[in-house]
């Protein structure tokens, strides 16, 4: 049974009914925003992003820091919108919507200031004495920020963050399978006495998505599938419009022989059942020394074997949030184990709910001929896989057309940051599941298959604008007509300044 559905009222009107995926009961059906108004909503997001760009940095600030209080104020209603739609543990939809929204409010907040203030750039050569130069940083216009279903609040809230604090007003389309998680955004910046307009959801499915992108905003952000990802940029390169893509992953995991076995167990099964196994850098290949692998192997059943799933949204493992995706995830097991592979714990859907619960499952002695270490799962799934050497596991880590994040476990940090540069993949963590995502600091993207550009870090923000450089002078440094005196002119200052290796030093 499907969770969302597309049908038409009487009057024509795209509606879109969604279900629970905790029982298949209906939470409610919504009226899709129709082509005349997301044209009316854009007109809208152009006004109000004219006023304001205005703004000072120090206005934009202070808009964060009471966004900020109302997610705090509104805690528990963001937890129940989230939890609604996704059924998602309570602990989860705390630490990944609320906590980290929080999270990312303050820090962008406290580092806005300075990271887009005006920079002065001095200059090289014979131009510095003649030129000043600085970067000023310019608001794109409009961004549209098109997120999706696994992380519904705040892989739509960050982004806005970061574009608003640059200037830009945002419209947000939600996924269909977590329209309202998504919404909840334009009501909290509402609460937060935001200008009306500056941010703003429409509601819909992917012809939804593709309409507003027609409307031609300044830049499109968007989280979600590659093949999506790739209609995306297509649409973009034909219009010239800036885009970034965090797509897909299929994240390694190496397991020393020299590692902490509990530790690095306990990061696998996290790493593979956070959020159900529905996140883009989940642990979803997992290569282990031979001889350590049995020990390694236990440990992940006993952990496994732990972990409460249930439908309250009191337990460790929640469903499947949609049910296209638990077909895949079945399929993926089921194609694992007609191939060879050997199911420890889990393996099949849990008789005991009546919505798309997957149990946490461990497989293996699987193998690359197998879609689990192919293809995304995006599922509460285990994968082991024995080798021989940490140079066999680097040569399986990175044969894929991923790359988004990864994971190394060993004692010996100074291997394990040689292994985690030797990965192919957008970025790695050492003896921890993939943290890079909620490291602020740091820019996060992927590589290969799994993305373009980068969201978060310094550069992540500075994305959402226009680096403008202005360079400033009493005169012009050159002038009609050529002559010759102007030619020795040009070549004695060539000798001058890049003729002695010393002065190039100096000047260079």
């Amino acid at each position: 049974m499907a969770i969302f559905s597309i049908s038409h009222s009487e009057s024509g009107k795209k509606l879109l009914t969604l279900k629970s995926p905790v029982d298949l009961s209906h939470i409610d059906t919504y009226e899709c925003t129709s082509s005349e108004e997301i044209s009316s909503i854009m007109t809208q997001a152009k006004v109000a992003q004219s006023e304001w760009k205005k703004t000072t940095l120090k206005e934009r600030v202070e808009l964060m820091h009471r966004v900020a209080d109302v997610v705090i104020q509104q805690q528990d209603r963001i937890m129940d919108v989230v939890m609604r739609e996704t059924g998602k543990p309570e602990q989860e939809a705390m630490s990944m919507e609320v906590f980290s929204a929080v999270d990312s409010l303050v820090f962008y907040a406290k580092r806005a200031q300075k990271w887009l203030a005006d920079k002065k750039i001095k200059m090289h050569g014979p131009m510095q004495f003649l030129k000043k130069t600085i970067i000023t940083y310019k608001p794109r216009g409009v961004v549209a920020v098109i997120t999706p279903w696994n992380g519904p609040f705040i892989l739509s809230i960050n982004p806005v963050i970061q574009a608003v604090l640059c200037g830009n007003s945002v419209v947000v389309k939600p996924s269909e399978v977590t329209p309202m998680s998504g919404a909840l955004v334009q009501e909290i910046f509402a609460l937060a006495e935001a200008p009306e307009h500056l941010v703003q959801t429409v509601i819909g499915d992917g012809e939804t998505g593709a309409e507003l992108i027609d409307q031609g905003p300044d830049k499109v952000s968007f989280t979600g599938s590659v093949a999506t990802g790739k209609k995306i940029a297509a649409k973009c390169g034909e219009m010239l419009i800036p885009y970034s893509l965090e797509l897909g992953g299929k994240d390694a995991m190496i397991v020393c022989s020299d590692a902490d076995i509990k530790d690095a167990a306990s990061g696998a099964v996290v790493g593979s059942c956070m959020n159900a196994g529905q996140y883009c850098c989940g642990t979803e290949r997992i290569y282990v020394m031979e001889d350590v692998y049995d020990e390694f192997v236990a440990e992940a059943v006993s952990i496994t074997q732990s972990l409460i799933q249930s439908n309250d949204c009191k337990g460790d493992v929640g469903p499947t949030f949609w049910d296209k995706q638990v077909e895949i995830i079945e399929d993926h097991v089921n194609d694992a184990v007609a191939k060879g592979a050997k199911v420890l714990v889990g393996g099949k859907r849990n008789p005991n709910f009546e919505g798309l619960y997957f149990e946490p499952t461990v497989l293996v002695e699987v193998t690359h001929e197998m879609k689990i270490m192919k293809d995304e799962t995006f599922g509460p799934i285990i994968s082991i896989m024995k080798v021989q050497s940490e140079e066999e596991a680097l040569m399986l880590a990175n044969q894929s057309h991923y790359g988004l994040n990864g994971n190394v476990w060993t004692k010996d940090l100074k291997k394990g940051q040689r292994l985690a540069k030797a990965i192919e993949t957008g970025a790695c963590s050492v003896n921890d599941m993939a943290m890079s995502y909620g490291v602020n600091e740091v820019p996060f993207g992927g590589v290969k298959e799994s993305g373009l550009g980068v969201v978060n870090g310094k550069e992540g923000l500075l994305a959402y604008a226009h680096p403008m450089p202005i360079i400033i002078g009493k005169k012009s440094a050159s002038a009609y007509p050529y002559t010759d005196k102007s030619f020795e002119q040009l070549k004695g200052a060539l000798k001058i300044f890049w003729g002695n290796r010393l002065v190039r030093k100096l000047f260079g």
